[in-house]
C-alpha cells in the first residue's frame, strides 16, 4: 500500500498578492471590467501602482490554488504546492512564507524572470478585480513536475488558470497522467469564465480526468452554455462524478456520486470577496479528507468562505480550529 503522507498537493501559479481598496470610478477610469481577472504586462501593473500612491496595501503569498493549500494546511492538513518563482525578493518572501506555514514548496527558481504578482483592487461592494502579471510562474513546464510528490499525495488540486498557456497545460496534463498512475485523485477548479471562454477544450480534457470539480454559478453556466444555474448544475451532474457548485450568498450544492446535498450560506458582512472560492475549497478538502461526512465538509467550506469575505485579504485571520469545532463538535 502506497504511503499517501501528503493529503493535498496544489498545482498553480505563484503570485504575490497586493490588495488595495479602490472606487468604482477608478475601476472605470482604468477601463477594467469589475470582478474579473486580467492578464497584463508589467508596465500596466506599474501604472496602477503609481495610481495607488501611498494608500494601505495588504501583501501575501497567493495564487488561487496556493490560497486553497494554505487554508487546508492552516486547518492542520499535510500539504504541498507545485509552482515556479523568480530569483528575487518576492520569490524569497514567497518561499519563506510557505516554509513558515509548514507546506512543502516544490518550486524551481527561474533566474531570468520575476516572481508573479497580482494586484487585487477591491471596490466598496466587496468585489475584487485582479490584474495579474504571471512572470516566472508561466514558465513552469512538465519537466518540473516531480512524480514523487504526486505519488505521495492523496489528492492533487489544479487551478484552471494554469491552462491559459501551452506550457502550463502540458505540465498539468502530465501531472494528471502521473496521478492516474499512482492512484492519486484529481480535483479541478474552473477558476474564471475567461478560462472557459478561451480554453474550453483544454478545460474539458482536464475535467474529464478529474474526480472532483469546483465551480461557481457563473462558471457553471458558461461551461455548460446554459442560462440558469439549475440547468447548469443538472448538465454538470450528468458529466462529472463529484461537483462542488457554489452560489455565493445562496450557499452551495455538493453533488457526490449522484447524491445532491444543499449547503446553506453562513451569515457574513462582506467586505472583500478575494479568495472566497479558494477558502471554500480548502475547508471542503480538509473536511473531506479528515472526516467521513461530505455534508459536514460542505458546512466547513461554507462557514470558512463566510469568514474570509468578512475581512480583507485571502488569508483567514480568525482561528481555523474554532471554525472546525463549530462544525465537528
Amino acid at each position: 500500500m502506497m504511503n499517501k503522507d501528503i493529503k493535498l498537493c496544489g498545482i498553480g501559479n505563484a503570485l504575490l498578492d497586493m490588495q488595495f481598496e479602490v472606487t468604482d470610478k477608478e475601476i472605470n477610469d482604468l477601463g477594467l471590467e469589475k470582478g474579473t481577472m486580467t492578464l497584463v504586462v508589467d508596465d500596466v501593473q506599474e501604472t496602477v501602482l503609481k495610481m495607488m500612491g501611498n494608500r494601505t496595501k495588504y501583501v501575501s503569498s497567493g495564487g488561487s490554488a496556493a490560497n486553497t493549500v494554505i487554508a487546508f494546511s492552516s486547518f492542520g492538513g499535510k500539504a504541498a504546492y507545485k509552482t515556479m518563482i523568480g530569483d528575487d525578493e518576492d520569490g524569497f518572501f514567497y518561499a519563506n512564507e510557505f516554509q513558515n506555514l509548514g507546506i512543502i514548496l516544490d518550486a524551481p527558481v527561474d533566474e531570468k524572470d520575476h516572481t508573479g504578482r497580482c494586484l487585487v483592487l477591491i471596490t466598496p461592494d466587496s468585489e475584487r478585480t485582479m490584474l495579474t502579471s504571471l512572470g516566472a510562474t508561466q514558465n513552469y513546464k512538465k519537466d518540473f513536475v516531480s512524480d514523487e510528490t504526486i505519488k505521495r499525495s492523496e489528492w492533487i488540486y489544479i487551478e484552471g488558470y494554469k491552462l491559459s498557456d501551452d506550457i502550463g497545460y502540458e505540465a498539468v496534463l502530465h501531472a494528471c497522467n502521473v496521478a492516474k498512475k499512482y492512484d492519486t485523485k484529481i480535483a479541478l477548479t474552473f477558476s474564471d469564465t475567461f478560462i472557459i471562454e478561451l480554453f474550453k477544450e483544454r478545460l474539458n480534457s482536464i475535467a474529464s480526468l478529474s474526480d472532483l470539480i469546483f465551480c461557481n454559478e457563473t462558471e457553471g453556466m458558461a461551461f455548460t452554455e446554459t442560462t440558469n444555474p439549475e440547468s447548469a448544475l443538472e448538465s454538470l451532474v450528468k458529466r462529472f462524478k463529484n461537483i462542488a457548485f457554489t452560489k455565493s450568498a445562496k450557499g452551495s450544492i455538493i453533488s457526490w456520486n449522484g447524491n445532491k446535498i444543499n449547503i446553506p450560506a453562513y451569515e457574513a458582512k462582506p467586505v472583500d470577496s478575494t479568495g472566497a472560492g479558494d477558502m471554500y475549497a480548502g475547508g471542503f478538502f480538509y473536511g473531506l479528507i479528515y472526516s467521513n461526512s461530505i455534508e459536514k465538509a460542505g458546512h466547513l467550506a461554507s462557514l470558512s468562505a463566510s469568514k474570509i469575505v468578512s475581512q480583507h485579504g485571502a488569508r483567514l485571520k480568525s482561528s481555523h480550529t474554532k471554525l472546525y469545532s463549530k462544525i465537528y463538535s
